[in-house]
């Protein structure tokens, strides 16, 4: 097994989980009883705010399983994610967060789940809820909601950044996926329907999550551009009621007419109508400039991730005049 770990703010937390996901790489047997063990952990650098590439580099040197892998810039969880796979060498592939709320202890059952259903992807599914606040949870189970009905179809609602997956279909993943691709939206594109394993979620402690209201809503919006057309559905079906609703008053304000002596004035309702329409046209105008921007960062070769060495060790390292 590799197990990858996006690292962004990792400084107080990354080295107890790599500790925890060390202690499975000697051979162990799954409840089930199948032998596994982890064969290396790669580190994929954000380039975050705190120290967290002293600390990779510290692991590093400690451990010959822990193998660092260095992004020219912030890319985000889910780029990261996929320069590690891509960087894997193992049968099997685990992902997992570095705040130490995924217990590695979980490993073994979501590969025994994955071989009893002959999966090649499971999420975690947890039990209880994360420790970020009613608010919070409340918006992401509203988000994967509105995602599964409306966009991405079942099994949006199991997406999770704990899961395990077949190798070759993480690399396969990692290697076709483009710039600002949602990567459960990728897997489900290639993979059959994911299994579920049932984990608990540990508390966070003091960390600060990284991910802000905005970072939140730009996450949930990239969601829904990289999951299909049904966007563009949406726009359309939208148009389709909004024609019907005109019909609608149309007829109304005829039979008002022959039936009356003068249609009321009904300035309120006519600029309701309006704002509404405009409104209407301005989100699906919306939509669909995001569909072509996406297309446009595809089309001019945008990356969706860049790895580069540890900055340490090449010129940037050299801060001494003569070194």
């Amino acid at each position: 097994m590799s197990v990858v770990i996006p690292v962004y703010g990792g400084e107080l937390t990354l080295a107890g989980v790599v500790d925890e996901v060390l202690a499975l790489s000697t051979e162990r047997r799954t409840p089930d009883g199948y032998p596994f063990r982890v064969t290396e952990v790669v580190l994929v650098y954000d380039n975050g705010r705190d120290d967290s590439a002293r600390v990779i580099r510290e692991l590093a040197r400690q451990h010959e399983l822990v193998h660092p892998v260095w992004l020219s810039r912030n890319y985000g969880q889910h780029a990261a994610t996929l320069a590690g796979m891509a960087s894997s060498g193992g049968e099997w592939i685990v992902t997992l967060d570095e705040d130490g709320q995924h217990d590695p202890a979980d490993i073994p059952v979501l590969l025994d789940t994955a071989l009893r259903e002959q999966a090649p992807l499971v999420y975690a599914k947890p039990v209880n809820n994360p420790s970020h606040g009613f608010l919070r949870n409340s918006a992401s189970r509203g988000a994967k909601w509105l995602l599964t009905t409306f966009f991405a179809g079942a099994g949006a609602q199991n997406y999770q950044s704990y899961r395990l997956v077949l190798g070759s279909v993480g690399r396969g993943v990692a290697a076709y996926a483009g710039s600002g691709v949602y990567l459960d939206v990728a897997l489900g594109w290639v993979a059959p329907p994911a299994a579920t394993a049932p984990i608990r979620l540990r508390d966070e402690g003091e960390r600060r999550s990284g991910y802000s209201a905005r970072r939140l809503f730009s996450h949930f919006w990239r969601m829904i551009i990289t999951s299909g057309t049904r966007g563009l559905r949406f726009v359309s079906a939208l148009g389709a009621i909004l024609a019907a609703v005109g019909v609608a008053v149309t007829i109304y304000l005829l039979v008002v007419r022959l039936t009356t002596v003068e249609i009321p004035e009904g300035w309120a309702s006519t600029i309701v109508v309006v704002l509404l329409s405009s409104g209407a046209i301005l989100v699906s105008i919306g939509i669909i400039a995001e569909y072509i921007g996406v297309n446009v960062s595809a089309a001019l070769g945008r990356p969706a991730y860049l790895v580069t060495g540890d900055p340490a060790d090449g010129p940037l390292g050299r801060r001494r005049p003569g070194s």
